[in-house]
């Protein structure tokens, strides 16, 4: 059970960060994963009036604010133009859509979470996190951080010319991934990203060269990655079926081409 002693709506960033570096205080989000298991609240920050709520687009990026939900993310007209609908790929089977419309974007990608689909998928676009204290940090920077009581502001993805593909298996519709697979090419590279191993996301970054010999490719991503085992899936069924995801996934991003 969660038990809040005090809820404060901040009206400012500072406001937020002085609470926050209290260890027995946090940021709530959406607070859906914070429901999970005893936990006990001095204060629970919510960011909700400070306008962090917007995904917005200029010439050169996407600015999705961390107050912005997993549902702002599946419908939005121009993030999934740009990705060629793999952004709506990577959240669509998240519980459902009253879920999408509580969980927050800033709480997904803070949290860092094995089993986190978003993150799988930011891992293999260009983009880097705002920090309130530590600016700005390139998102496969991030994943490695430790925690600590820094605010993320928002998600900025650069628009960068991609082709990207998002592949998940999972063992029911709604439930974690078993495993999580986005592949991109940007700036002349292959960007493998793999999470649900079932550790946090990570990618491998290649020559595009490399997408010659297919069997070579899944072999060494297979090889490169760590694969674990629990309830939803073992090691070698993960390191399996992330080789035949990453296939597919090539396979994908070349009907893109053709298609533009």
């Amino acid at each position: 059970m969660l038990r809040i002693r005090e809820y404060r709506r901040v009206e400012s960033l500072e406001e937020a960060y002085e609470l926050n570096q209290k260890k027995t205080n946090r940021i709530i989000g959406g607070g859906l994963w914070m429901k999970i298991g005893d936990r006990n609240l001095m204060t629970a920050i919510d960011l909700s009036g400070l306008g962090l709520d917007q995904i917005s687009e200029t010439e050169d990026e996407f600015v999705i604010g961390c107050m912005a939900t997993l549902r702002d993310l599946e419908v939005h007209p121009g993030l999934n133009a740009y990705t060629d609908g793999a952004v709506k790929q990577s959240v669509c089977h998240i519980v459902g859509v009253q879920f999408r419309n509580c969980a927050t974007v800033g709480g997904s990608i803070y949290g860092r979470f094995g089993f986190s689909d978003v993150l799988t998928l930011f891992a293999a676009l260009d983009c880097y996190v705002e920090l309130y204290k530590g600016g700005n940090v390139p998102i496969q920077e991030f994943i490695h951080m430790n925690y600590d009581n820094d605010i993320l502001v928002a998600v900025h993805i650069v628009k960068t010319p991609v082709k990207i593909t998002y592949l998940s298996q999972r063992n029911t519709a709604t439930d974690f991934p078993v495993i999580a697979v986005a592949v991109s090419e940007y700036n002349e590279k292959l960007h493998v990203s793999i999470g649900a191993r079932p550790v946090r996301a990570e990618t491998l970054t290649l020559d595009l060269s490399e997408k010659a010999d297919m069997e070579h490719l899944v072999k060494k991503v297979q090889e490169q990655f760590s694969f674990g085992s629990n309830r939803r899936g073992s090691a070698d069924y993960r390191r399996h079926i992330a080789g035949v995801l990453v296939k597919r996934a090539c396979a994908a991003n070349e009907q893109q081409e053709d298609r533009k």
